[in-house]
């Protein structure tokens, strides 16, 4: 409804890259994947590209240790880097506030949510844009971190902090930068790794074959109890 950020929508679209570098999650293959499988929904640059993000923590700090609070938030990488991640674009969806985290109890709260995703995908009639100055078919598709295969992901617990954290990630650098020779500003080491290859399809396949994926169900707590299921 908004001229401005309706303009913004349609970034993307209208930009080129001119070095050929990955500045946008629409240079993505994910991004393009979805473009080329689903043709009518790739040539309308109106259509919202969604990542969903949560996380919990406790407000009250060390105040209470049986608290946990978890936002769900949208965000839309359809605009401008300098915007996407702006509080004012980010949409709260969810608030999941309770004594303890929600666990594999969270496919309950997010039912309502993937309702309005799926019905978003479907397309929503009748949305005008203030920038065109039309009414058009609005349709979205939701991004999110599906899998996160571990292998060759080195990861180490902080002394003090006692959080765990993902280093290694220098090995993607070229491998004459001067960060892969700084030890004191990461973790004391020199890095001499290389970037892993990204699986396929088949391989990944393979990872999850053995997973048996239930969806919401909540019946006598047993679903998950096993090594091989997993919830959703």
């Amino acid at each position: 409804m908004l001229h401005k950020t309706a303009k913004s929508l349609t970034w993307h679209a209208a930009r080129k890259s001119v070095d050929g570098q990955m500045s946008h999650p629409a240079n993505f293959p994910s991004w393009k994947l979805v473009d080329d499988k689903w043709l009518e929904f790739g040539k309308e640059p109106r259509k919202l590209r969604l990542a969903l993000s949560s996380d919990g923590f406790n407000p009250h700090s060390s105040l209470s240790s049986r608290y946990s609070c978890w936002p769900v938030i949208l965000v839309t990488y359809n605009l401008p880097p300098w915007l996407c991640m702006k509080r004012k674009f980010m949409m709260l969806t969810l608030l999941i506030s309770g004594p303890k985290q929600p666990g594999n109890d969270i496919d309950v709260y997010l039912e309502p949510l993937i309702d309005d995703l799926k019905s978003l995908w479907d397309g929503i009639r009748g949305v005008y844009d203030a920038y065109i100055g039309e009414y058009f078919t609005l349709r979205g598709d939701i991004k999110l971190i599906q899998y996160a295969a571990m292998i060759r992901t080195p990861s180490h617990r902080l002394k003090n902090g006692h959080k765990i954290c993902y280093i290694g990630h220098r090995k993607w650098l070229p491998i004459n930068h001067p960060y892969r020779r700084q030890r004191a500003a990461f973790n004391e080491k020199l890095e001499y790794g290389t970037s892993p290859e990204p699986l396929n399809g088949e391989e990944v396949l393979h990872i999850v074959e053995d997973i048996n994926y239930i969806w919401g169900s909540k019946n006598g707590g047993s679903v998950g109890e096993n090594y091989g299921d997993r919830v959703c």
